[in-house]
């Protein structure tokens, strides 16, 4: 810390505080704001002059005053504290404690921020992650170190479906178990709560870290938080070699508090209000994702992020389908039809798939399988927005065993239980089952042999 503090302010806006600026201060530099009474409000720097330095307190800045106040620069940037007694634990979007058992006993200290990782030093990410879900594993699969957005809407099963990931992720070719960084961003109570209470009932909340910003938590705090959940999940995965899942839900929260933070300091808006660096942004907290050389652990991410509207165009969801490796994408209709989970097929995809399925990963036949029902699914949309002009009656038979084809595939392979795990062997199955609706001379994209040897 410094050993001069500078007293008084030059004024007070809501939760930023303005003081003359002294000699050699940062950027992001962490501030402590005293009021005459000595009580410490914590702040970051938010803006820089020649002159002055713009202040935003965590909190509000009741109980400040200009001319009684005293400010100390830090010298630092926002640090989180880490060590292996991080799991188990829930912490506020700063990183402090929200469980009522104290600091965790650790001396180190690591900058939120993270360090820029040399892209040569980056693995391809290849092993096949089992969810357990037939609509990921068998067609939008899920890599370790791969970060895959779930696109959602308000009131979709958003959450439900991360809890779901959550209980049954596994590694097909390891007995290792992923840790969890959970992280939530303005969010309902309700919400931590459906989350927390369904990390204890799967008896996994051991391995899991908590941050918690809620919806009544200051706007910067939500901008924190993530960087904190990814500062733990980086240690742990690359200092203790742990396989790391972090889930963070909402990003569209925190990209309203990225807007908000923006407009306080009067920069020129971008589309639809957002600041013209929402792009680089994000790119900060999903490329914190994957896999390094020399190191055993991994970050795979999954950002869950409510599409406003659903709009896919929006911003947010557009400009995080081109930073992240593809995207699970829930569906209105899907889900208003008792749906679940309700991903919609044709939208939805993983770039990375092709790289961690097939044989000694998934199955021989698992690449045939997918392609066959993305093409044939894709056909059935087509018949159905036909039937809804010319009626259903008017359509030709083969037309008609593409709709029964549609039905099945819907009502078999996408729907499950929330509770129901179901293995890679079983999801392939499953996928031969639902094609036998089609006349063999329809699967073109299935290699012969394996129709023989898998379809019954």
């Amino acid at each position: 810390m410094r050993g001069v503090e500078y007293k008084k302010l030059s004024r007070i806006e809501g939760p930023v505080v303005i003081t003359s600026r002294c000699r050699d201060v940062s950027y992001n530099e962490m501030v402590n704001v005293y009021d005459k009474y000595g009580n410490k409000k914590l702040g970051r720097v938010l803006d820089l002059s020649d002159d002055w330095a713009a202040i935003q307190i965590f909190g509000n800045s009741a109980g400040l005053s200009a001319d009684d106040s005293r400010v100390e620069f830090l010298e630092r940037p926002m640090e989180l504290r880490v060590g292996p007694g991080l799991l188990g634990r829930v912490f506020n979007g700063l990183g402090e404690p929200l469980d009522g058992f104290g600091n965790i006993f650790s001396s180190q200290y690591r900058d939120i921020n993270g360090l820029p990782i040399n892209p040569y030093a980056r693995t391809y990410p290849k092993d096949f992650i089992q969810t357990g879900i037939s609509s990921i594993d068998g067609m939008n699969t899920l890599i370790r170190g791969q970060k895959l957005p779930i696109f959602s809407g308000n009131g979709l099963p958003h959450n439900r479906l991360a809890a779901q990931i959550v209980r049954q992720a596994k590694l097909l070719k390891s007995s290792e178990q992923f840790v969890i960084v959970f992280c939530a961003m303005g969010v309902k109570n309700d919400v931590a709560r459906f989350f927390l209470d369904d990390f204890e009932h799967a008896g996994v909340l051991s391995n899991v870290v908590v941050f918690l910003s809620l919806a009544d938590s200051p706007s910067l705090e939500r901008l924190i938080a993530p960087r904190a959940a990814l500062t733990a999940a980086e240690y742990l995965a690359y200092e203790k070699d742990m396989h790391v899942l972090v889930v963070m839900t909402d990003m569209t929260n925190y990209c309203e508090s990225l807007r908000e933070v923006s407009s306080i300091r009067g920069e020129v808006p971008s589309r639809k209000g957002y600041p013209g660096y929402l792009y680089s942004d994000l790119a900060s907290l999903y490329e914190r994702a994957g896999k390094i050389k020399d190191s055993s652990g991994s970050i795979t991410q999954i950002p869950i992020l409510s599409m406003p509207n659903d709009d896919i165009s929006h911003p947010i969801p557009d400009l995080s389908g081109y930073i992240t490796e593809g995207q699970i994408v829930l569906e209105r209709e899907l889900f208003q039809r008792g749906i679940y989970p309700p991903v919609a097929g044709l939208p939805s995809l993983s770039r990375l798939m092709k790289d961690g399925i097939g044989p000694d990963m998934t199955r021989e036949d698992h690449k045939d399988v997918s392609s066959q029902l993305f093409a044939a699914y894709a056909k059935v949309k087509q018949i159905r927005n036909l039937a809804s002009i010319i009626g259903e009656e008017e359509l030709s038979a083969g037309d008609k065993q593409y709709l029964k084809f549609g039905e099945k595939f819907e009502q078999v392979f996408l729907t499950q239980g929330e509770y129901e795990n179901r293995d890679i062997g079983a999801t392939l199955d499953l996928g031969w089952k639902v094609l036998g609706e089609l006349p063999k001379e329809e699967l073109l994209r299935v290699n012969e042999k394996f129709i023989e040897k898998y379809m019954n």
